[in-house]
């Protein structure tokens, strides 16, 4: 019969805020395309720029630092939001495109604006502008027309500094060894990362212990469903 659980305490919440400017990007292989853009800008091939990666593949934090840097509008491309007026005032951000939705016509005349007025429209999304649900002939085209540039899965290199970095925001500093069992075992996503860190400090401080690997096995192991396995222990 395995041991019960140290019993857990309800730690207090306290906002940790993630560095999200430039200085703070970790720079990789999976993100080198996506960064070159964004640093380019106003200078790009096209005005209008999709960001296409999976969740928490770093598109937030990119998008963020456009918008500080170009100055641009967040918009939804629905009607009556606005969208067409800010498009045509300046650049514009419109994000997670294929999670929130868009009306045909309002986004074909954003992207009309854009190109009218000389500004830039950058949108991110999970998917590929073909695979958004587009019925409107010309919307279709238009987004044909727009630079796509696709972010990668993270390498164990970007996984291990982002682990690192989520830690530091925290005010915490763990073990390099720690890291790279976690990211030997953990899925290959930023947003996993995200969550493994987020759980590790809650349990951790819940417990009133370290961030052990004892504490990451159960962690990982919650996440997966499944024990995790380590013939090292």
């Amino acid at each position: 019969m395995k041991p019960p659980k140290p019993a857990e305490q309800l730690p207090l919440e306290f906002q940790h805020v993630p560095s999200s400017g430039r200085d703070d990007l970790l720079v990789s292989d999976p993100l080198s395309a996506a960064i070159s853009v964004v640093d380019s800008w106003p200078n790009w091939p096209s005005p209008v720029v999709i960001l296409a990666g999976p969740i928490g593949s770093g598109k937030t934090h990119l998008a963020a630092i456009w918008r500080e840097r170009s100055g641009a509008s967040e918009i939804h491309a629905l009607e009556g939001r606005g969208a067409e007026a800010a498009a045509e005032a300046g650049p514009v951000l419109f994000e997670d495109v294929d999670r929130v939705g868009f009306d045909d016509r309002t986004l074909f005349h954003v992207i009309n604006y854009v190109r009218q007025n000389g500004h830039t429209l950058l949108m991110t999304s999970r998917l590929w502008p073909m695979s958004w649900p587009v019925t409107l002939p010309d919307l279709r085209s238009r987004l044909k027309a727009a630079t796509v540039v696709e972010i990668g899965e993270p390498d164990d290199e970007l996984l291990s500094q982002v682990i690192v970095k989520l830690f530091a925001d925290r005010q915490l500093f763990v073990d390099d060894r720690l890291v790279a069992y976690m990211v030997a075992r953990m899925e290959r996503s930023l947003d996993a990362a995200q969550k493994a860190v987020d759980r590790l400090d809650r349990l951790a401080l819940s417990r009133g212990s370290r961030i052990t690997r004892t504490l990451a096995q159960e962690v990982l192991g919650e996440m997966t469903g499944a024990a995790t396995s380590d013939p090292g222990d």
